[in-house]
């Protein structure tokens, strides 16, 4: 009995060996090498995850950023230059200079010149109410004001205004991922280049109709009158489709298209007040000694 256990117990002992030893040669042959490199990229990297890179998460941009040979497309919002250039070090490769990014809104159908005419009963979905109908007022391109892009947002930059209904975003926390943005369904947010002093001018709508319909909907609406174009020296606005856009790159913020546009859809942020206007004062005129 006791020789029959002991068959059985080295005969298992065989047997795990075997399979121990099979086990480790598969493991060599088919092992995958990773560059140590990666994790400590992924270290400099600021582990938001939050795909603004163009990539699902951190670790795989570290990954592109090791295996690539120069870092032409690859860059992390988040991070931004100063990171990247870390990254670039650690690597002995050179960092692409990028200008850092915010969102804006374009759109500005306050109440007050877009005014409801329908109510909607439903889910406050942004996605789902613009599948299923225009919205609560006669601008079909306006924002819907049910916080997709702010439910989106992971690093608290954007808040619905409860009296304007329309999405507030913070230049200080915005860190340009393009969350907000995939998030809209009317692609309302841009992001564009971050100035100094966080100033920007641009055009804070996104109705393609013509001027008449587009002004009936929205007061502020652009209705491409063209006076914008027309008084711009630097060759920074263009018009199509119905609609204005400045171009941030070429913009020098000389602000004269926000004094030509008739209905107020230009907007001016961050910029100190405007100086009145002094008013001529009346030429005295002459006693005549003959008189």
């Amino acid at each position: 009995m006791s020789s029959v256990i002991l068959l059985t117990v080295l005969s298992l002992s065989s047997l795990a060996i075997i399979a121990a030893v099979i086990l480790y040669f598969v493991a060599q042959k088919f092992k995958v090498y990773e560059d140590p490199r990666i994790d400590l990229v992924q270290d400099l990297l600021p582990a938001a995850n939050c795909g603004g890179c163009g990539f699902a998460g951190c670790r795989n941009l570290a990954e592109a950023l090791v295996k690539a040979d120069t870092f032409d497309g690859l860059y992390c919002p988040v991070g931004g230059a100063k990171v990247m250039e870390e990254v670039a070090k650690l690597l002995g490769k050179t960092a692409i200079a990028a200008d850092p990014l915010v969102a804006v809104l374009k759109c500005n159908g306050t109440p007050d010149v877009r005014q409801k005419t329908t109510s909607y009963i439903g889910v406050y979905d942004c996605r789902i109410t613009h599948n299923l109908y225009m919205g609560e007022t006669d601008c079909s391109y306006g924002c819907l004001g049910y916080g997709d892009c702010e439910r989106a947002c992971t690093f608290d930059a954007i808040h619905i205004d409860i009296t304007t209904g329309l999405p507030v975003i913070s230049d200080e926390k915005c860190v340009a991922c393009g969350a907000c943005v995939k998030a809209c369904p009317r692609n309302l947010i841009e992001l564009r280049k971050k100035a100094k002093k966080d100033r920007k001018i641009y055009v804070a709508c996104s109705n393609c109709d013509k001027g008449g319909p587009a002004r009936k909907a929205c007061k502020a609406a652009c209705i491409a009158c063209g006076k914008c174009f027309k008084v711009c020296e630097f060759g920074a606005i263009t018009i199509e489709n119905n609609l204005a856009y400045i171009d941030a790159g070429k913009c020098t913020f000389c602000r004269k298209c926000v004094t030509e546009c008739p209905t107020g859809c230009i907007l001016e942020i961050n910029f100190p007040p405007r100086k009145p206007k002094s008013e001529p004062q009346a030429q005295s005129v002459p006693e005549n000694p003959n008189v």
